[in-house]
């Protein structure tokens, strides 16, 4: 679901944030604030997924997330960063242990929308 479609298009990073840790749901971006607000408070979670390194088609970011998320194990995706770019992906870990999360896609990540 996009944010747009829980009434947070406005809202601000942190409250995004709260909202999906509260109903354990995992943030997918292109919004560099994310792991800035991560590192200054210190937070365990929500999971992330940051797409990197400019603009992507509808397609290239269904295909790098669709590999990102056969990359990594899933209960791994919940306790960390991962960050999408065009030529690599990568995954930083937090330290926590969530189970039965959810999708929430945040604001437009490519030209068309997911």
């Amino acid at each position: 679901m996009q944010a747009s479609e829980i009434g947070l298009q406005r809202a601000p990073d942190k409250k995004i944030l709260e909202r999906a840790a509260n109903e354990q749901r995992i943030v997918v971006t292109a919004d560099l604030d994310y792991p800035r607000l991560f590192a200054l408070t210190q937070t365990k979670g929500p999971g992330l997924i940051l797409f990197r390194g400019g603009n992507y088609s509808e397609i290239e970011a269904i295909k790098r997330l669709q590999r990102a998320l056969e990359a990594m194990p899933a209960d791994e995706l919940f306790a960390s960063i991962a960050d999408i770019e065009k030529t690599r992906i990568r995954r930083r870990h937090l330290l926590l242990e969530r189970s039965k999360w959810r999708w929430i896609y945040l604001r437009s990540m490519c030209s068309g929308s997911l």
